[in-house]
């Protein structure tokens, strides 16, 4: 291990999004820190990043958990020394439920996945952070935070208006360390996420491109470039920002 590589956390990172995010952080040099739940994906993952020559590690928790957060975060810590990159990845729609039959259970799960997960793993990664070269936070919210979801995705969207106010809070709360605080919202992204509805609805997954000015669905290393970005010193001046990324998708057409 060496202890003078910058070192990023990405979580929810055994596919998808946050795969490409990890990869791409270990090509920009860092140590990169895969977390998830899925702990077979994880060290497939990490065994692949390692053929690459990327210093990888995986540690297998639930985001949402307060006590698993602090315990695993703690332990990358002294592992590593510090921590130079946090990216919040882990979250995700949770289901869909109209306001009038959604169970208490199904509102708090959702904003678990979102909002708690984000808040957990910050605050427990702070004091690394502190100790990291040019250290950020990035998180992630969504156009869903703007136009409040689809139907059913009503407290989805309400947990990604929180992670952006939470994004600009942090921004402010953490500024006087040097440790910037942005996010990302993703659009449609051609990853697992979409599954369902490609694999019974393709037609429909389809048309989802007719709603994007580029013409074009995201790929994950669109988000992941952004991101990669973000965590650099090319963004030094950049903190409380959302950057949309999804072809123009958030102007409509």
């Amino acid at each position: 291990m060496n202890k003078s590589n910058k070192v990023a956390i990405v979580t929810g990172a055994t596919g998808g999004i946050g795969f490409a995010v990890a990869k791409r952080l270990g090509q920009d040099g860092y140590t990169v820190i895969l977390t998830g739940i899925e702990d077979e994906a994880g060290a497939e993952k990490v065994k692949e990043l390692e053929a690459e020559g990327i210093q990888a590690d995986y540690y297998g928790f639930d985001a949402t958990d307060e006590n698993a957060v602090n315990e695993n975060v703690q332990k990358i810590g002294e592992k590593y020394g510090r921590i130079d990159a946090l990216v919040n990845n882990a979250g995700g729609l949770g289901g869909r439920a109209r306001f009038e039959e959604m169970t208490t259970d199904f509102y708090r799960f959702v904003m678990a996945l979102n909002l708690d997960t984000a808040f957990f793993m910050s605050r427990a990664a702070i004091p690394y952070l502190k100790k990291g070269a040019h250290p950020s936070i990035v998180n992630y919210t969504s156009n869903a935070g703007w136009n409040a979801g689809g139907p059913g995705a009503g407290i989805y969207g309400v947990s990604k208006a929180a992670v952006h106010t939470l994004t600009r809070a942090m921004a402010k709360d953490l500024a006087e360390y040097g440790i910037r605080v942005n996010a990302v919202s993703p659009g449609t992204i051609d990853t697992p996420f979409h599954q369902q509805i490609k694999s019974t609805k393709p037609e429909v997954f389809a048309s989802w491109k007719n709603n994007i000015m580029l013409g074009r669905l995201g790929q994950p290393e669109d988000v992941a470039s952004v991101v990669s970005f973000l965590v650099s010193t090319d963004a030094s001046f950049l903190t409380a920002e959302t950057i949309q990324v999804g072809g123009g998708q958030a102007l409509g057409i």
